[in-house]
């Protein structure tokens, strides 16, 4: 069985993110969504708990998928979940970089590849999940 772990923030869950799981849920026998809890990235829209909601609401379509949190290294909570691959998703140039070095020093630690794939809908490739966080923080 091949099991892919599909690890971020999601704060919030938007719809690249959910083109990224549904596309990946094709791929891969088994998803595990993996909420990261990252205190680098600031204060929070949404806590870990309603995240995993917001996530389970919107993935309720598919049936290969399960939602973990974790505040772990992304390789240990892979190999924890049986996971083969790390999917990651991509809305530009820009982004590819940074997950690249996070790819190569994953894959050195653990062995476990990361598979990219990039957001198809020009729509959803701009929008970043700090900018509607943002968005949001400003409405409320």
């Amino acid at each position: 069985m091949t099991v892919a772990l599909f690890p971020g923030s999601f704060d919030p869950f938007h719809n690249g993110h959910l083109e990224v799981a549904e596309r990946a849920s094709r791929l891969f026998d088994a998803l595990v969504v993996a909420v990261v809890t990252n205190p680098q990235k600031g204060e929070r829209l949404f806590d870990v708990a309603e995240r995993e909601e917001m996530i389970a609401e919107s993935l309720a379509h598919l049936d290969s998928v399960r939602i973990v949190s974790m505040s772990v290294l992304v390789v240990e909570v892979a190999l924890e979940v049986g996971a083969n691959v790390i999917v990651k998703g991509l809305r530009a140039v820009s982004d590819f970089e940074n997950e690249l070095q996070m790819a190569q020093m994953n894959q050195h630690l653990s062995g476990i590849e990361t598979l990219f794939l990039p957001t198809s809908s020009s729509t959803r490739s701009s929008l970043r999940g700090s900018s509607a966080k943002s968005f949001a923080m400003e409405v409320t």
